[in-house]
């Protein structure tokens, strides 16, 4: 009797395909495991290199200017001159040319600085009482009168002369007058901030007051 057996999985061609299935998965399995996946994609695709790349430097300075451009002036031709001869006369007249020659200016002399002067001033520390030379025997004949003597005062201030300008018309007194000029003291006339000498009149009167009497 004929008996049916079910073929088994590993016979014929179709268990050795499923034989070659099971050892690639095998394979596959193994090389996970050792690492052979991550070399195989480094082999297929090599590692990207980053590499870095300097920025170009920056120039400091300013750019150069541009270059000016040169006005170019019009061209101007010159004027053409046209020699026109004068014509020559006959004549026989002398042409008599006067020349005008301007006076040379005068130099005219700087104008003299003003002096600068002062008169003389009595010095009042050296006050002269007038009756302490009243002559007594004019006193007693009632003899009175102005006398003007010119006196010439020194640069120290002091009378160097004197003489009667104008007369009591009392000899006495004329004579007490003279004494009385020569005993004033003044501060000396100045020229220019320096003493000078100088002559002048000085007034003296003689006047008998009620006290005298």
């Amino acid at each position: 009797m004929y008996t049916y057996e079910e073929p088994s999985l590993f016979s014929g061609k179709r268990g050795i395909a499923f034989l070659v299935v099971i050892l690639l998965h095998v394979l596959l399995g193994y090389g996970f495991y050792e690492g052979l996946a991550s070399k195989i994609v480094h082999t297929i695709i090599p590692p990207v290199q980053i590499a870095q790349i300097d920025q170009p430097k920056k120039d400091d300075k300013p750019p150069p200017p541009p270059p000016k451009l040169q006005d170019i002036k019009p061209y101007v031709p010159p004027p053409e001159f046209v020699d026109i001869q004068a014509p020559v006369s006959n004549s026989n007249a002398i042409t008599q040319v006067t020349r005008t020659v301007a006076p040379a200016p005068v130099a005219r002399p700087a104008p003299p600085r003003p002096v600068v002067r002062t008169g003389p001033r009595i010095d009042t520390h050296h006050i002269v009482d007038v009756n302490s030379y009243y002559p007594d025997a004019s006193r007693r004949a009632g003899e009175e009168g102005v006398c003007r003597a010119r006196i010439t005062i020194g640069t120290d201030g002091r009378v160097s002369a004197a003489a009667v300008q104008q007369s009591t018309g009392h000899p006495r007194l004329d004579e007490a007058c003279l004494k009385v000029a020569k005993a004033y003291r003044f501060y000396p006339a100045t020229e220019d901030h320096k003493p000078v000498a100088i002559t002048t009149i000085l007034p003296i009167q003689f006047k008998i007051t009620n006290d005298d009497e």
